[in-house]
């Protein structure tokens, strides 16, 4: 995408055209929302597949592999920006530490002011393209309205203050700068100045995780993104998340996924080639 925002309405001639089209598995240098208003559609992301009921908002990171498959009913809007585009949100911000953010939002008056933020900025987007200052302040209140209301895990700014919300994002901060050394529980709940329990009551309260299970999705997300993008072998990638053998790598990793490693690279290679 060479332009920082691009959106479209899914209408229904929309739908007939990726119905008439044979799609596949894809990845894309970009952020995308799918915000799907009607209908049920399917969609694949990371070798997971499942069919989503409306209304709901799906987001799809930069990188990760997927293909939406509307059904006829389907419609709503989609919505690609770079990440540079806007400041960091939510969504970008939680995704490297859940498995996917794909979450419902009430049907009655949630739906409709989304819709209309959504037909607002799809018309200064088609009519005044040259001010991207417009519709990305449309952009940032739609995700706003989204994170506030959606029914999902990821804590919203207005419940930023609240003691726990605080210790859960340090945890993640932390994690983030650490995530590829060899530590356990312990060593977080230190830079916290916190016990292993009381960290742990912190993170199911606000993602329904424990500790350790975040720090695997993190090196599992970051694995996923090296063996698709890098010549890293194996034990090269295991090593460099902190993983000391690769057989316990492997072991976490299929697990997890359902693949090994190697397995879920030449599947990758082969869905995209």
């Amino acid at each position: 995408m060479e332009k920082p925002f691009h959106m479209f309405e899914i209408t229904g001639k929309v739908v007939e055209d990726i119905l008439s089209e044979t799609t596949r598995p894809h990845r894309h240098e970009y952020e995308e929302l799918l915000i799907i208003v009607r209908g049920t559609p399917a969609h694949y992301i990371d070798f997971y597949e499942e069919t989503i009921q409306a209304p709901v908002v799906v987001y799809v990171a930069q990188g990760q592999v997927h293909e939406f498959r509307p059904d006829r009913e389907t419609r709503g809007w989609c919505i690609r920006y770079r990440n540079d585009f806007i400041s960091e949100s939510n969504f970008h911000f939680f995704s490297n530490y859940l498995d996917q953010i794909n979450f419902s939002f009430d049907p009655g008056s949630c739906r409709q002011q989304i819709g209309i933020l959504c037909e607002l900025m799809q018309h200064e987007y088609e009519h005044n393209p040259g001010v991207p200052g417009i519709y990305r302040h449309l952009l940032s209140a739609l995700l706003a309205k989204l994170e506030a209301e959606g029914t999902h895990r990821l804590p919203s700014d207005r419940e930023s203050r609240i003691p726990q919300q605080i210790a859960a994002r340090n945890f993640l901060r932390i994690l983030e700068d650490n995530y590829t050394r060899a530590v356990g529980v312990g060593f977080y709940a230190d830079k916290l100045n916190t016990s292993v329990r009381n960290l742990n009551l912190v993170t199911h309260k606000v993602f329904g995780k424990s500790v350790s299970e975040i720090i695997e999705t993190r090196k599992l997300v970051e694995a996923r993104r090296l063996l698709l993008g890098s010549s890293m072998n194996i034990s090269e990638i295991g090593y460099a998340l902190g993983y000391n053998e690769k057989s316990y790598f492997t072991r976490v990793f299929s697990k997890k996924t359902g693949l090994t490693p190697t397995d879920f690279r030449l599947a990758l290679q082969n869905t995209l080639s």
